[in-house]
């Protein structure tokens, strides 16, 4: 028996999580937060789609949070095997874990305050500081390119997916008693070409399985040097500074925060772009700079990041208030704070202080997830409301796809070529349906179409035939499958409220306003009977498990 489960990352970017079943053994690749919509966050709530404690392993990609966030709930459930990863990655979750803890915690605590005013019951955090410090004692340093048993009859090795410090791509070979083991490579997330800090992504030839991401199928980034890269974020900098006001830039704190540093500070520094305070609004993004420094010789340009952030303009804040004195501050300075989905963290209180001031500019430089603050923010919405207050947006957002850590589309399809053969299936996984049905396309001369999969989250695969079987879930899905990676009924709510207030100011009279409400009200009322059960519904659902950092 093989089978191979797909617990996250199906048809959405985050959620990454894979469970590997034998006749001997359980083994998991990924224990990742979901990421997005209230509707796809609240699955992190939700029980896991196998029980952790007949799990006997994990094979770890990388660190981001979309790939490790429920590590800490699934050790606390009950799992007791070890979490096989490189060094670097053991380094990064040992900061990125207990961070994910206490946001958690401070958010819940912020949101039960809220609830006792209102009535409502207090609610848990999905895990805890303590609970995330625990989890750490499972984490096991492997070497790249060496294998290793994770588990009965499998075994794995580790390859370079320059995609973060630490990332990899894992090679799985399960034995088979019938013959030769099935060969199968996980690519994890895989790094873009002329990344500031990664080398290129590697892997070997020849597989039965190939499980891929997707995140940019079918969009060509147009391959940019550094040099290129520069040039176009100086030209951002400029009009910002010319607008007079704070350049926001929200971002991953790990990774992405010092690539975006280590530019800045270079264009300044040869005078290609406007001088300027950057303040590092990111507890965890000052120490995951501190990691990086350490690390500073594993990258191609690893004498830059030492010294941007040895510069005088680099300046970091620790404590709340600290973050909350950079209100002060007028004209041009910069502030650069996750989350980069603008989902949660210090992003989203510099945005509701400033994305009201035409003089404020906002930089998006990564991936944004259907339905999250920054996704809307993209999109061109006038109005927003974020941590319950409506706000108009005023602010120029702009967007560098130039930094993200992922491969587009065209660098995806070498990456496969590069792979072959694949004898029985391509699973593409780690995406949202327009990128893959696009990726699908561009695959058409490199693998036929009808080996290329697109599995949806906890379908169940049999990969012990000539190809792979569904064979289905052995539950209800835990989330209607229309639902995923798009906006859902919070944000329709949400939509609707800003809507109803446009509605009332533009209003010529009081009249006219209480004609509003009353037809409202009758909507209400008249729906009263499907409405109530649904309203009672929601009041039970759990808090919604915020993005942290992930791709």
């Amino acid at each position: 028996m093989l089978k191979l489960k797909f617990c996250g990352a199906a048809r959405t970017v985050t959620g990454s999580c894979y469970l590997i079943e034998t006749d001997d053994a359980k083994v998991l690749v990924d224990c990742g937060m979901f990421q997005g919509s209230k509707t796809m966050s609240e699955l992190n709530y939700r029980e896991f789609p196998f029980d952790p404690t007949t799990v006997d392993a994990m094979l770890l990609t990388h660190a981001h949070i979309d790939h490790t966030g429920v590590i800490p709930k699934l050790t606390k459930r009950g799992f007791k095997g070890k979490i096989h990863c490189t060094a670097s990655t053991v380094d990064l979750c040992q900061i990125m874990l207990p961070d994910s803890g206490h946001i958690q915690e401070s958010d819940v605590e912020q949101l039960n305050k809220r609830n006792t005013k209102r009535g409502l019951d207090p609610v848990e955090p999905i895990y805890t500081l303590l609970d995330a410090m625990a989890a750490l004692k499972y984490f096991s340093a492997v070497d790249y390119e060496t294998w290793m048993s994770p588990a009965k009859g499998i075994r794995a090795k580790f390859w370079n997916a320059g995609h973060l410090l630490g990332s990899a791509s894992i090679e799985v070979e399960i034995e088979q008693a019938s013959g030769k083991p099935i060969r199968i490579l996980f690519s994890g997330d895989i790094g873009p070409d002329n990344k500031l800090l990664e080398q290129d992504p590697e892997a070997p030839t020849a597989w039965d399985y190939v499980i891929c991401e997707s995140t940019y199928g079918g969009r060509d980034r147009f391959e940019r040097s550094l040099e290129k890269r520069r040039e176009i974020l100086a030209a951002e900098l400029k009009d910002a500074s010319a607008r007079g006001g704070v350049l926001l830039i929200p971002s991953f704190a790990v990774e992405r925060t010092q690539e975006v540093v280590t530019d800045l500070v270079y264009l300044m520094d040869h005078k290609l772009a406007p001088e300027a305070n950057i303040f590092i609004d990111s507890p965890l993004a000052n120490k995951a700079t501190a990691i990086f420094r350490k690390h500073a010789h594993e990258f191609e340009n690893g004498a830059d990041l030492a010294k941007a952030f040895a510069s005088p303009l680099v300046k970091a804040t620790e404590t709340v208030d600290e973050s909350k004195g950079l209100e002060h501050f007028s004209g041009f300075h910069i502030i650069i704070a996750a989350s980069g989905m603008c989902e949660a963290g210090r992003i989203r209180h510099h945005l509701l202080n400033h994305l009201w001031q035409k003089s404020t500019t906002v930089l998006l430089v990564g991936f944004q997830a259907g339905g999250s603050l920054g996704s809307i923010l993209e999109q061109g919405e006038k109005n927003v409301r974020i941590m319950g207050q409506q706000v108009a947006v005023a602010a120029t957002i702009r967007r560098i796809e130039d930094y993200s850590g992922h491969a587009d589309g065209p660098e995806l399809v070498q990456w496969v070529k590069e792979r072959l053969p694949i004898a029985k299936n391509l699973f593409l996984t780690h995406g949202e349906e327009e990128g893959q049905l696009a990726m699908i396309q561009d695959l058409r001369d490199v693998v036929p179409q009808t080996k290329i999969i697109r599995p949806a989250l906890d379908e169940t695969y049999d990969l012990a035939g000539d190809t792979a079987t569904l064979i289905g879930s052995e539950s209800k899905p835990r989330i209607d499958l229309e639902s995923v990676a798009k906006p859902d009924w919070n944000n329709d709510t949400q939509s609707l409220i800003i809507d109803l207030q446009e509605a009332l100011k533009k209003a010529a009279t009081d009249k006219d306003r209480a004609v509003i409400i009353r037809r409202l009200k009758r909507a209400l009322v008249g729906s009263e009977e499907s409405a109530l059960p649904a309203i009672n519904t929601a009041r039970r659902r759990p808090y919604r498990a915020r993005g942290f950092d992930e791709s």
